[in-house]
């Protein structure tokens, strides 16, 4: 028996992964879909037009680096949905507005007028009963320390010369969106509770909890995207 049958994890299941910049989104995607044989997502940061400039001049490409991200993670989730499922997806469509589109209209680096129309277009792409939500969202969570120390290790320039008060503000405001987010299930994971570099057999609590929220989440809810 595979370790998908063995924790009774269906096998169009869409599982979507949220956290900070540095938290191990990656790694547990990665895991995920070695254990369940199913399909990856990433997000395409090499071939992001935008990316660079931005973490140069936050006033001036904000609000293009958040349409551009918006359209590449609605075209991803279309295609998951379309294709049948069976994915684990790097990163959820849902943080872009939550997160960083409001912080940077918070902190006066995107415009009114620009943040009022990213959130109207995310609003009438995304938040509709005809957008295909995933089954499961796992929201990864550490200390501040420990995501800070693996930015510095993962060793992306434009991350390690970003002010450090860029990702306390960001690790704020993740724990504030993730309380009050309610689009999916949501599992809560710690970092520390696993070491899936060390030991590969550390994820198997995670499917477990993984299979279960699922099954109990379709005896109620009818699939999204299943027309």
């Amino acid at each position: 028996m595979n370790l998908r049958e063995k924790y009774h994890i269906p096998n169009d299941s869409v599982i979507t992964i949220a956290g900070t910049v540095g938290v191990g989104k990656s790694t547990m995607t990665n895991a995920l879909a070695n254990a369940l044989k199913f399909k990856t997502s990433f997000e395409k940061v090499d071939t992001n037009p935008y990316l660079e400039k931005f973490y140069s001049d936050f006033e001036r490409w904000s609000f293009h680096l958040q349409v551009y991200f918006l359209a590449e993670r609605f075209k991803e989730q279309k295609k998951i949905f379309e294709y049948g499922g069976g994915f684990i997806q790097d990163r959820s469509i849902y943080e872009d507005t939550g997160i960083f589109a409001k912080m940077h209209y918070d902190n006066g680096t995107m415009s009114e007028t620009d943040y009022e129309t990213y959130t109207n277009l995310f609003d009438a792409m995304v938040m509709t009963p005809y957008f295909p939500h995933p089954d499961l969202l796992i929201y990864l969570e550490g200390s501040l320390d420990e995501i800070l120390e693996r930015i510095q290790i993962r060793g992306r320039d434009m991350e390690k010369e970003t002010p450090i008060a860029y990702w306390e503000e960001m690790y704020g405001r993740y724990e504030n969106w993730i309380n009050n987010f309610n689009a999916c299930p949501v599992l809560r994971v710690n970092i520390s509770d696993y070491d899936l570099m060390k030991k590969e057999n550390s994820i198997e609590p995670v499917l477990e909890k993984v299979g279960h929220l699922i099954q109990h989440s379709r005896q109620f809810i009818r699939k999204p995207g299943s027309y």
